[in-house]
C-alpha cells in the first residue's frame, strides 16, 4: 500500500517562500507520477503541479507557473514543492497524490481522477 505524508506547511507573509515535502512510502518512484493539489475553504480542489520522477517531466497550473517548482529526491523517496513569491490567495491545504502509469507515454495531468493515493494535507497560510 502506497502512503504519502506531506510536511512543511505554515504561516508566511506575502512575498515569502515555503518548501513542502511529500514523503512516499511503500514503493519506488518508478511507476508513479506525483502531483500537488490544494483546496481553500469554499473552493474546489485545484491541481497545481505534477512530476514524473523517472523522466523529470513537469506540469504546472497557470496560477503557480513561474513561482512554484516541483522536484524529487529519488534516494529519499521525497517530492518537494518550492513555493516562492507567495500570495494571500495561495492560502489552502496542500495535498500530494500519486498516480500509477504503465510507461513513459503517460501524459501528466492536473485533473484528480488518475491519482489514487493521497496524503492528508498540510496547511499553508499567507498573510497580507
Amino acid at each position: 500500500q502506497l502512503r504519502l505524508v506531506e510536511s512543511g506547511g505554515g504561516l508566511v507573509q506575502a512575498g515569502g517562500s515555503l518548501k513542502l515535502s511529500c514523503s512516499v512510502f511503500g514503493t519506488s518512484f518508478g511507476p508513479y507520477a506525483i502531483a500537488w493539489f490544494r483546496q481553500a475553504p469554499g473552493k474546489e480542489r485545484e491541481g497545481i503541479s505534477a512530476l514524473k520522477p523517472n523522466t523529470g517531466s513537469t506540469l504546472y497550473a497557470d496560477s503557480v507557473l513561474g513561482r512554484f517548482t516541483t522536484s524529487k529526491d529519488k534516494t529519499q523517496n521525497t517530492v518537494y514543492l518550492q513555493m516562492d513569491s507567495l500570495k494571500p490567495e495561495d492560502t489552502a491545504t496542500y495535498y500530494c497524490a500519486a498516480a500509477p502509469y504503465a510507461d513513459n507515454t503517460y501524459t501528466l495531468t492536473l485533473a484528480s481522477w488518475p491519482y489514487a493515493n493521497w496524503g492528508r494535507g498540510t496547511q499553508v497560510t499567507v498573510s497580507a
